[in-house]
């Protein structure tokens, strides 16, 4: 990792004409890249030319114009490398982490207005007594006009130990408060509805695969199977996926030990990484389904992937998305940063996944109207009256027929072992 920074840092330091020579395959570090030297030539020729001649409202910047350029270049080798302008490097770290400076509120738009779902337990907003129902009025004495939940979430989050005043109407009672609060780091859980379904059925959903996630699987786990578990459906629909990491810890507690859970391989033969459990856990042998959407990416495709290549879980839905690569993120100067592919993954058999997906064994289509209306049910699972959620949401939630199904294989495998 860090022979891969410095690389890109040697790069960037030519780009600005203060570094002459970087390592490259075949050569030794102090050999001049000539290719690489000719084309910083010509661009720097460039932005000389454009920083003289251009005419326009602003003056040509050389730092602006080089951090253009930068995102064109990383922009062409493939959708997913990215060069990170300091807010995008931090917004990044921010989802690698499930974390980010702010007072703990989950917000939704109801007829015009912004509402507050609920606060998240031990977070400011929660201490300070702000309740569910409440409508946000102003953020720091702006009256908020026609908002948004993306631009209250901005205004509302920020550096941790910073102040922001939010004034709410409380519609209970009939009256306006006002809350100073400090921010603070809040972390999202990314497991998530870990209960004991009908039959012994263990459910929980991982929603992305965080810093966290392998500990917050580990205990909702051990938890369920305090509680008489006898088999598992793991939730990976519309996971998009994170850290390798990750999805390498919720494997581990189900591989034995030294057993391959993933390898990844990158330009050359030697950059192969494999990926082995480390066997400290019970030995688990209940049945398993895993369910998965076209929307279960990278990350939550390795786990989909390694637990059907070894026959430990059954995957039931729709066909996954196919991201099989692997993005490095790497910082940079001005707090910067850069995500690259940098390898491939391939399960335990050597089944590459990118731009294939994974093919269920068993599957299960939904619409895009019912998988909309699967996304609204899952994400409240709060609204506990059917006649307020079909007042809020305008429909009769409906049946989890993908659930409904692995439920059933599952239901069927007990049965069998009982006989």
């Amino acid at each position: 990792m860090f022979k891969r920074i410095f690389f890109i840092g040697a790069a960037i330091l030519a780009s600005y004409g203060l570094g002459q020579y970087v390592a490259h395959s075949g050569a030794p570090s102090w050999w001049p890249d000539r290719t690489r030297d000719q084309s910083v030539r010509y661009y720097r020729e460039v932005l000389q030319l454009v920083q003289e001649g251009f005419v326009g409202e602003a003056p040509a910047d050389y730092e602006e114009l080089t951090r253009a350029a930068l995102e064109g270049m990383v922009k062409t080798l493939d959708p997913h490398s990215q060069f990170l302008r300091a807010d995008a490097f931090q917004e990044t770290e921010d989802e690698l982490t499930n974390a980010f400076g702010g007072v703990g509120i989950q917000v939704e738009q109801r007829d015009g207005q912004i509402v507050i779902v609920a606060p998240i337990a031990g977070t400011p907003a929660e201490r300070a007594g702000m309740w569910r129902g409440d409508r946000l009025l102003q953020i720091n004495g702006a009256v908020l006009k026609n908002p948004t939940v993306d631009k209250v979430i901005k205004l509302v989050r920020g550096a941790p130990e910073t102040e922001v005043a939010l004034t709410v109407f409380r519609p209970t009672q009939n009256r306006s408060l006002e809350f100073k609060l400090k921010r603070e780091r809040i972390q999202l859980n990314s497991v998530r509805h870990a209960a004991l379904h009908a039959g012994g059925i263990g459910y929980l959903a991982i929603t992305q695969f965080s810093e966290r996630t392998g500990d917050e699987f580990k205990a909702a786990l051990t938890g369920l199977e305090a509680t008489g578990l006898q088999a598992l459906v793991i939730d990976l629909r519309n996971n998009p996926g994170g850290l390798l990491d990750a999805a390498i810890a919720v494997c581990n507690e189900f591989f034995e030990r030294d057993e391959l859970i993933v390898y990844t391989q990158g330009r050359t033969p030697e950059s192969r990484e494999s990926f082995k459990a480390d066997g400290h856990h019970i030995h688990r042998t209940y049945p398993i389904a895993i369910l998965v959407n076209g929307d279960t990416a990278s990350a939550a495709e390795i786990v989909a992937g390694a637990m059907k290549d070894t026959r430990r879980a059954v995957i039931v839905g729709e066909k996954t998305f196919g991201k099989g690569s692997v993005q490095s993120v790497m910082p940079l100067r001005h707090g910067e940063g850069l995500r690259l592919t940098t390898a491939r993954y391939y399960t335990p058999s050597g089944i590459t996944i990118h731009e294939r997906g994974i093919t269920p064994q068993v599957e299960l289509e939904v619409s895009a109207e019912d998988e909309a209306k699967l996304r609204v049910q899952q994400s409240r699972l709060d609204l506990t009256v059917a006649a307020e959620f079909q007042e809020r949401f305008g429909f009769v939630r409906i049946e989890d027929w993908q659930l409904n199904a692995a439920e059933e294989v599952l239901a069927g495998v007990l049965l069998a072992q009982k006989k």
